[in-house]
């Protein structure tokens, strides 16, 4: 709230500073005693305000969209009320102010909100600020939502017991979480553990009605009641309760595949790789030259991909290996280090010095422009695949090919190749069902970050 705060206020400072109402009549500028004042007075109810959108709610803070929509919804509302009050009581007011200071203020709050929640994740995975947590249910339930919650530690819930049929202990990818109690009676478990959650990842086991009764066990306790459904792997958009005579139901949306969708997706694709080609035409030719100055070899490296709906085409980087690489690799099979069909060593001997660096950055990947502009590719998608791999790929990864493959994506920044194949594949199978413009901006804002750190770039 202090930082909301502060950020309105500057917001005022910054407005009065640039003068919104210079070469407006007299009659609607505003003194910098006018400023200063209305600034001071709205500072309290932005904040008031941005509470009433749930900004300050816990289960949002740091996790997801919803706590930066609510500080969007805060600040469309803060306007609209604003500007009623201002027509009915015919004030005499400027609009410039107006609009640019809530404006301001509201983009610099989204700037205090993304300081925090950095360092709140980095809080977190350091295993501070965690919110203690006890699951209930199957034991093959519970054992999918700790590998969920393990692999988003920045969502701020530490499992610190289940509640599951049997009394032996639980191992979950070769770490044991402790059973505390049965799945009858999980509430007893809580005050063994001190957790401050309950997480339901089965509702079965709780029997009929069990559901129910545990909420109304857990009212007036402080205690948060989470119910995971069977629906993991399907993003938030996709899903809305859906009451039916009392009976709330989740209803699932078709993936935006087609229509509309492809074509605004398609559309920002051209546009977005347009501008990047314009403002990295100097890295790229930098790029170049290194590549043919270093080493033997052609600048570019090209090869067969598989693209959307199985059709292949030739994708193009920057070569980073020396030019006998793909005549080398039967000798290095043997040093696999991936799980899957995908050939990876973190210390490959093809790669040249040059080429390792810029391994690390992803600029070899930038010459992909080019098949974004040409409709080959998209900004964000699914790793392009090779011809070898999709021949091994199942009814369920085909899937991946349903839309184009992208020179970012969820396993861009989820780790790179630090991941395991089929992590990879949940991953791109994640976002083939739950695409939407907002997930591809989110993917590439992070990718900035995951390519400045260079995690998984060998």
């Amino acid at each position: 709230m202090t930082f909301d705060a502060a950020a309105l206020a500057l917001a005022g400072v910054l407005c009065d500073l640039v003068d919104l109402d210079a070469g407006q009549p007299l009659a609607v500028r505003f003194s910098y005693r006018s400023y200063s004042l209305v600034a001071l007075a709205l500072i309290p109810v932005w904040v008031a305000v941005i509470a009433a959108s749930g900004g300050y709610a816990r289960r949002r803070l740091g996790n997801g969209s919803e706590e930066y929509r609510s500080v969007v919804l805060a600040g469309v509302r803060m306007l609209a009320v604003i500007s009623i009050v201002v027509v009915l009581n015919e004030i005499v007011f400027s609009r410039r102010f107006l609009v640019g200071y809530l404006a301001l203020g509201t983009l610099l709050t989204f700037g205090d909100r993304y300081l925090a929640r950095r360092w709140l994740h980095a809080q977190r995975t350091r295993g501070r600020a965690l919110q203690p947590v006890v699951v209930v249910g199957t034991r093959r339930g519970v054992a999918d939502l700790v590998r969920h919650l393990r692999r988003s530690a920045y969502a701020g819930l530490s499992v610190v017991g289940a509640c599951v049929p049997g009394d032996r202990e639980l191992l979950v990818d070769g770490v044991a979480v402790p059973v505390v109690g049965a799945p009858d009676d999980p509430v007893a478990s809580l005050e063994v553990t001190g957790a401050t959650a309950l997480a339901v990842a089965g509702a079965s086991e709780l029997g009929e009605g069990g559901l129910r009764s545990l909420a109304w066990s857990l009212e007036g306790t402080g205690i948060d009641l989470i119910v995971a459904p069977e629906l993991t792997d399907i993003a938030g958009p996709r899903i809305s309760v859906r009451p039916l005579s009392g009976l709330p139901l989740l209803a699932v949306d078709e993936p935006r595949l087609s229509g509309p969708a492809r074509l605004l997706k398609d559309l920002l694709d051209r546009v977005l790789g347009a501008l990047l080609v314009l403002v990295l035409s100097p890295v790229l030719i930098v790029a170049a030259v290194m590549v043919k100055v270093t080493s033997p070899g052609p600048v570019f490296f090209w090869q067969e991909r598989v693209g959307r709906d199985g059709r292949s085409f030739r994708m193009v980087k920057f070569r980073t290996m020396v030019e006998s690489a793909e005549t080398d690799l039967a000798g290095l099979l043997d040093h696999n280090e991936l799980d899957g069909p995908l050939f990876k060593m973190r210390v490959d001997p093809r790669i040249t010095p040059v080429g390792r660096r810029l391994r690390r950055l992803s600029i070899d990947e930038l010459p992909q422009l080019w098949h974004v502009l040409t409709g080959e590719m998209s900004l964000v998608g699914p790793r392009p695949p090779l011809p070898s791999e999709v021949a091994t790929y199942g009814a369920d990864v085909r899937r991946r090919l349903l839309v184009k493959p992208g020179m970012t994506g969820l396993w861009q920044v989820s780790g790179r190749s630090d991941l395991a194949w089929d992590e990879a594949v949940r991953l791109d199978l994640y976002y083939v069902d739950s695409w939407s413009p907002a997930l591809d901006l989110v993917i590439l804002w992070k990718t900035v970050n995951a390519v400045l750190r260079g995690r998984g770039a060998y």
